[in-house]
């Protein structure tokens, strides 16, 4: 052999000892592979991360079209698992190369990477298909976890029961549904504050799953949930969704199933019209979060507000669809949070409001007493059936003296009769921990932050000389409104040691697996943070308590924000919060 053609057998075999033995053999079908479960391992990462392997399986869904995920989910076929539960057999192909589809055999090549939390084949150096085989068998799975999933990342997944819908936020944002075996309750519902309670929540938020729509785009249109079109039926939280077949995915710090199928929607929390009219010897009065109530400059112009509506067509849908909410039950009271704190003037949010509700309609005014808070809380009352007695009154000490909401004190009697009630409307510090310090910080006890600040406004309020029943022809007091706590919580403790008693709670308890009336819904879990406190004297006079669930359990997109075309219709999602009613016997 002469000593050029030497030269070029010694270059042969130095290039081929570079390439990877994958590398080689990864263009023939059938040929020894790295099996997928050996790259996934039995840990939350795969041991082969940064390697380079050829593995070979059936492709159980695509992700690669517009707006997709940019790959798909390769399984290993039934007949060549590894027969061990604590490994996947499944990866995601990070790749937008037009080859092969669903149930087809696939070849490929490239390198592992875990991916946030998932693993998956990026730098892919080839792909050949190899025929069609069935696709995996979908393996029967039951929430709550009983182990963490990553056993079953990225494999065909079918839920063994129908799933209950407890989390609609992000459906129009990302396409996304918030799924648990139940609907979940705000374990301070039911349980005093501490780490059970904690841990109680943590527990709920672990055991759930996202219904994905096997997309990566925000603001989907149209939204893909339910199938019919949302401008048609809605998602309620507490609906039900059952055939629910696909892959298990690991995307955003989350578990998801991207179906392979379209599941059916069930209307099990079905929307409630509004409650039934009054006694005629009773007095209605209604609480409502009004989700940030500005009128911009209240001439229908410009909107230099920091909350509520961004533009006259914004607010002209807020103002419409809480004019339906709140008349709807044929209050005689209404007691009011997150009204815009701008006076009592023509122009006012408050006049607004009450213009719109019609011309019998009057509100309470304390000019100059409102706090410096943008938001305030207020009274308006029907003048054809009720009056206002005396003056109205302001708690303005201690924690409400600055940089707090002052709650709101008035008699009101009926036009035809001389008892009168005393109502307060509260609005305590929110749970946002923006600026929280010291004990205002979240205690990991499940109150979330400023439970310090409730607590001793709550305290100030039970002290105040304003909350006395013993007042000439008073039959007592209702405190009612946002108390943004929940009902075993310390500012409520506080407020029932002085006397008073949640009303919608007497009437409606709340356990763990049992909430049939509540007022908020936070990262999935239901509670009321909205109250109705009545006095010693003034309890055997409820005639009932009740909150209407007409805002918490619809999405977002039907707020007065969206342009979708089913929002605005009727009084569904005018705000974050139902509202709580009572009927009072005066």
């Amino acid at each position: 052999m002469s000593p050029g053609t030497w030269r070029y057998v010694f270059l042969g075999v130095l290039i081929l000892s570079f390439l990877p033995a994958a590398g080689r053999a990864e263009s023939v079908c059938g040929d020894p592979a790295t099996p997928i479960s050996r790259v996934q391992g039995t840990g939350p990462t795969s041991p082969m991360a940064g390697a380079t392997v050829t593995v070979e399986g059936i492709l159980t869904q695509d992700s690669r079209a517009k707006g997709g995920f940019g790959g798909f989910y390769l399984q290993q076929a039934d007949h060549q698992t590894d027969g061990n539960p604590a490994t996947s057999e499944a990866l995601f192909i990070y790749t937008d190369r037009e080859i092969a589809d669903v149930g087809m055999r696939v070849r490929v090549t490239g390198k592992v990477k875990e991916y946030h939390g998932l693993t998956e084949l990026v730098s892919v150096r080839s792909i050949r298909t190899c025929g069609r085989e069935p696709l995996p068998a979908p393996i029967p799975i039951t929430l709550p976890w009983t182990v963490d999933p990553e056993h079953l990342e990225n494999m065909r997944v079918t839920f063994r029961q129908p799933l209950t819908v407890v989390d609609n936020y992000n459906l129009a944002r990302y396409g996304e549904l918030g799924l648990a075996a139940s609907d979940q309750v705000q374990p301070t519902e039911y349980l005093p504050p501490g780490k059970e309670a904690h841990r109680a929540f943590t527990r709920n938020g672990a055991n759930r799953v996202l219904l994905d729509d096997n997309r990566s785009r925000r603001d989907p249109r149209p939204v893909p949930w339910p199938p019919g079109g949302l401008s048609s039926a809605t998602v309620r939280a507490g609906d039900q969704i059952k055939g629910l077949i696909g892959v298990l995915d690991f995307r955003f710090d989350a578990w998801r199933l991207q179906p392979s199928q379209e599941p059916a929607f069930l209307a099990t929390n079905p929307r409630e019209t509004a409650p039934g009219p009054r006694h005629e010897a009773s007095v209605r009065i209604m609480a409502l979060n009004l989700g940030n109530f500005f009128n911009g400059d209240g001439r229908g112009g410009e909107f230099p507000t920091s909350r509520g509506a961004g533009t006259p067509a914004e607010f002209r849908r807020q103002q419409q669809q809480l004019v339906n909410t709140l008349l709807a039950p044929d209050p005689d009271i209404l007691a009011l949070t997150e009204l815009e704190n701008d006076g009592y003037g023509p122009a006012s949010s408050i006049a607004e409001l009450a213009e719109a509700l019609g011309g019998t309609w009057r509100f309470v005014s304390t000019p100059g007493q409102d706090g410096d808070d943008e938001i305030r809380t207020g009274l308006l009352y029907r003048s054809d059936r009720i009056s206002a007695v005396g003056s109205p009154e302001r708690l303005a000490k201690g924690p409400f003296e600055s940089g707090g909401r002052p709650p709101l004190a008035q008699d009101f009697g009926r036009t035809d009769g001389d008892a009168t009630v005393r109502v307060i409307v509260p609005h305590l510090k929110s749970k946002s921990c923006r600026g929280a310090r010291g004990d205002n910080q979240d205690q990991a006890d499940g109150q979330g932050c400023y439970a310090s600040r409730r607590t001793n406004e709550a305290k100030t309020l039970a002290a105040w000389s304003g909350s006395d029943t013993r007042r000439h022809y008073s039959v007592g007091t209702l405190i009612i409104g946002d108390l943004n706590s929940y009902a075993r919580e310390h500012p409520i403790a506080v407020l029932e040691q002085a006397g008073f008693t949640s009303m919608v709670h007497h009437f409606y308890p709340c356990t763990e697996k049992t909430c049939g009336h509540y007022t908020y819904r936070y990262r999935g879990q239901k509670g009321s943070l909205d109250f109705a406190l009545a006095s010693e004297t003034l309890k055997p006079r409820v005639m009932g308590a009740w909150s209407w669930l007409v805002n918490a359990d619809e999405p977002r997109v039907l707020d007065y924000r969206s342009d979708h075309p089913a929002s605005g219709r009727g009084p569904w999602r005018s705000s974050d919060h139902n509202p709580v009613i009572v009927d009072l016997k005066l």
